[in-house]
């Protein structure tokens, strides 16, 4: 069994794909002052120092297309190929989400029958839009059938709106635009039936659900109101929502996690660092957060349900090397 935390909200920045997006215009990437420093030997570190057995690495925003099919088709298969080496050179410590070159749906196709017949990977990770085609877009069908045929795990990221320019008021976007992405793209997807037509599709959302979990009520009145009533309604927003898995990266405590919980059970919740752009030091701190916050419930810590929960998504996890041993934190009592 595997040991140690699953970190489902990992990030890789191979410097050629940090060269190539620069060069495409994202020396800032979503407003932020700059790309930050990764290595594999760094994230071995912190994953050590803070009890993570295996990080499920995937490229965060802006993804592989910048403009470009064929160059997009370039990028994510050399990006995909490098990330499913990292793997089988330290087995069990990293997994590996592939980039898709989407909008592009053909070399999509390409892509996942590639990765899933030749690198074995854990899943896919999909940003919440591709120049304005959100996910629950009639384009993209083709592709969620093809996953759902695979049974994927798919990881949601988000990243800039189309409207950032106006929205963002010059400021990084990762504040608070992802988290209003996420509920943009999740949104389409229940309201499109993309979940309903590919129930074998097993989705993470990040960052706790983002504005998701304050949302979900509106959402399925909203659902019902404006599906025409000639037209099978979509399952209920609510129970489509309470199917997916969120993932605590970002400030899950005290108060995101507590409301995330007013809508999935702690089956759905999993672990996730959002190393490396949150920094070492922050990733640090969420963490002793979620070793110090009141426990899920009797007789269990965060760490051990999310592991347990991770496992049951990635059953085929490998056998890693034993972790460090990270101090136990004395529990807060549920209140």
């Amino acid at each position: 069994m595997t040991n140690g935390l699953i970190d489902v909200h990992a990030h890789h920045l191979p410097d050629f794909y940090v060269e190539q997006a620069t060069a495409a215009g994202h020396a800032h990437p979503d407003g932020m002052g700059g790309w930050p420093s990764w290595s594999v030997r760094d994230h071995l570190e912190l994953m050590d120092r803070n009890g993570i057995g295996t990080a499920m690495l995937s490229l965060s925003s802006p993804g592989v297309h910048f403009g470009d099919d064929k160059a997009a088709r370039l990028l994510a298969r050399r990006v995909n190929e490098y990330t499913a080496e990292l793997a089988r050179d330290h087995r069990g410590r990293f997994g590996t989400f592939v980039s898709l070159p989407l909008p592009d749906v053909d070399g999509t196709l390409e892509e996942i029958a590639f990765a899933y017949d030749q690198l074995a990977p854990d899943g896919v990770v999909l940003l919440t839009h591709t120049h304005g085609v959100y996910l629950g877009d009639g384009r993209l069908e083709p592709v969620f059938a093809e996953l759902n045929r695979r049974g994927a795990v798919v990881f949601l990221h988000p990243t800039s709106p189309v409207c950032w320019e106006q929205s963002a008021l010059d400021r990084p976007r990762p504040m608070a635009e992802y988290i209003f992405d996420t509920a943009r793209t999740v949104t389409d997807l229940v309201m499109a039936g993309v979940l309903t037509r590919h129930p074998d599709l097993r989705v993470i959302v990040p960052h706790c659900g983002g504005a998701i979990p304050v949302l979900a009520d509106r959402i399925n009145e909203f659902m019902h109101l404006f599906v025409p009533s000639q037209e099978a309604p979509p399952r209920d927003a609510v129970q489509q929502l309470r199917s997916l898995h969120y993932d605590m990266a970002g400030t899950a405590f005290p108060r995101q996690v507590p409301a995330l919980l007013k809508l999935v059970d702690p089956d759905r919740v999993l672990f996730g660092s959002d190393y490396c752009w949150t920094p070492a030091p922050l990733a640090d701190a969420h963490i002793a957060a979620i070793d110090t916050a009141a426990p899920p419930a009797e007789g269990t810590t965060w760490r051990s349900l999310t592991t347990a929960n991770a496992l049951r998504l990635f059953p085929q996890a490998p056998q890693v090397p034993q972790v460090p041993q990270v101090p136990q934190v004395p529990q807060v009592p549920p209140r």
